[in-house]
């Protein structure tokens, strides 16, 4: 199987697009991008979620190629029962290595159980992998920002302090989005400097790139720049 999908995949290869694409993520090395398009990705994952052996491909980690980790982020994606679902998140995260897979991963039954998924996020944010972090993190600005919110969430995130850029920009990602959602609740995070100075002026700065937040607010959040 693990030979039929790699040739599946560079039957599908788009150069230009490879070239392109490995520039937006330098920390991975360059001759590891097949070049193949997210939509066609998605849609071989649909296919390939529903064959029997596919656990095969799964637990072939680390993959070689980073189009096999985004294969595998989205069939992740199309796993309906919760347990299995975190099971092979869990397995697969250690080996991510970069912001899109870890981004890009969304299963969608983690927005079905959200007090499970709150234990394992918590355990997430105190890992001592960037994209496992990062990860947590993603699923508290995706799925806790809106009706599920508690103010405990952004508590959770800005204790958490990384030298690491790509853990740093998603908890600024993470402000940011919070100031667009939770703007009153949110805001004595920005005013009582609980992030650290980069982390502080980034969300700042994506706040201000946001039309959800409004002139007034942008006005008074650029006085808040350190």
């Amino acid at each position: 199987m693990i030979h039929q999908i790699r040739e599946t995949l560079f039957s599908m290869q788009d150069i230009p697009y490879r070239d392109f694409q490995s520039k937006l993520i330098p920390n991975v090395a360059a001759d590891t991008f097949i070049g193949v398009r997210t939509p066609e990705l998605r849609k071989y994952a649909k296919q390939l979620s529903k064959e029997k052996d596919i656990e095969v491909f799964l637990r072939d980690l680390p993959h070689k190629y980073f189009d096999e980790n985004q294969l595998h982020a989205f069939i992740l994606q199309e796993i309906r029962d919760f347990d299995r679902c975190m099971e092979e998140t869990e397995r697969f995260l250690p080996y991510v290595d970069n912001w899109a897979t870890c981004d890009q991963c969304t299963p969608k039954v983690f927005g079905k159980r959200r007090p499970e998924l709150l234990a394992h996020i918590r355990v997430w944010l105190n890992s001592e992998h960037t994209y496992t972090i990062r990860f947590g993190i993603g699923k508290l600005m995706q799925l806790f920002l809106d009706e599920y919110f508690s103010i405990e969430y952004p508590e959770l995130v800005a204790q958490i302090r990384s030298d690491e850029y790509y853990v740093n920009m998603m908890i600024a990602w993470y402000f940011a989005t919070a100031l667009a959602k939770q703007y009153e609740a949110v805001l004595p995070f920005i005013e009582k400097n609980r992030l650290d100075t980069w982390t502080h002026n980034k969300a700042i700065q994506k706040a201000l790139e946001s039309y959800r937040i409004t002139a007034e607010q942008k006005a008074y959040l650029k006085t808040l720049k350190r």
